[in-house]
C-alpha cells in the first residue's frame, strides 16, 4: 500500500503509488521504438532486396510477371515501373483478350517475376496454380526467372512445402479473390475439383537444367501469402 501525506498545504504521494504509472508508460514508449525500429529494418532489407534484383535485370530488357504480392510488396514493380524497362503489365489490359496476349508473351520475355507458394529448405518449390499461366512460365519459356521469396515461405522438407501450398497459400489466395472453393471458406485444403478450384496445376521445381535460369532472392520478412 502507498501513503498520502499532507505537508505544508500539499499532498505528497509515496512513489511507490506512482510506479505502476512510470512502468507502463516506459513500456509504451520501448514498444513503439521497437516498433519504428523493426519498420525500418525491414524497409532496409526490402530495399537491398529490390537493389539487388535490378543488378540483374538489364535496363531495356522486357519483362512480364504472373500474380506475385511478393514482388509488389518489396517494391520492385515500382521499381521497374519508374525505370528503363519493357514492362508488359496485364493490370493495364483493356479487355480480357489483351491480358491473355501479355501472358502469352511471358514465354519470349528476358525476365519473368514471380515467387514461391512455398519452398524447402533443400530449395525444391511448390507453386500452385488455376490458369497455369505461372507455372507454365516456370517450367519453360522465360530467358531468366527471378523470384522474390520471404522467409515465411520456407518449410523444413518438400513434403511440407507442398501442405503448406495447399494449406496455407491456396485457401488465403481463394479468399482473396472471393472464389467459391471449399478451401475459401474453411481455410484448409479439401482436394476438391470444384468447378473454380485454383489447385488446377501443382508444380515441382527441384532442379533446373538451364543452369542460371532461375534467380532466387531470399527475403527474411514476410512476404506474399
Amino acid at each position: 500500500m502507498h501513503e498520502m501525506r499532507k505537508t505544508g498545504g500539499y499532498m505528497t504521494v509515496e512513489i511507490s503509488a506512482l510506479l505502476p504509472i512510470i512502468l507502463m508508460v516506459l513500456w509504451m514508449f520501448f514498444s513503439y521504438l521497437f516498433y519504428f525500429m523493426n519498420c525500418g529494418i525491414a524497409q532496409g532489407i526490402m530495399e537491398e532486396a529490390v537493389q539487388k534484383a535490378l543488378e540483374w535485370i538489364p535496363e531495356g530488357s522486357t519483362i512480364n510477371m504472373g500474380g506475385a504480392s511478393s514482388v509488389h510488396e518489396c517494391g520492385l514493380i515500382d521499381a521497374i515501373k519508374s525505370g528503363n524497362y519493357n514492362f508488359c503489365d496485364r493490370d493495364k489490359a483493356a479487355t480480357p483478350e489483351e491480358k491473355q496476349e501479355i501472358a502469352r508473351a511471358a514465354f519470349s520475355c528476358d525476365w519473368f517475376l514471380g515467387s514461391v507458394n512455398a519452398m524447402s529448405e533443400d530449395g525444391v518449390f511448390i507453386n500452385i496454380d488455376g490458369n497455369a499461366n505461372r507455372v507454365a512460365a516456370y517450367a519453360f519459356g522465360p530467358k531468366n526467372v527471378l523470384l522474390i521469396v520471404g522467409m515465411n515461405k520456407v518449410v523444413k522438407t518438400q513434403e511440407d512445402a507442398m501442405s503448406r501450398a495447399r494449406n496455407e497459400a491456396a485457401p488465403v489466395n481463394a479468399q482473396r479473390f472471393g472464389i467459391d472453393t471449399p478451401c475459401s471458406k474453411a481455410g484448409s485444403c479439401f482436394d476438391c475439383k470444384s468447378p473454380e478450384c485454383i489447385c488446377c496445376q501443382i508444380l515441382v521445381t527441384r532442379f533446373s537444367r538451364q543452369k542460371g535460369r532461375f534467380k532466387i532472392i531470399l527475403v527474411d520478412e514476410n512476404l506474399g501469402f
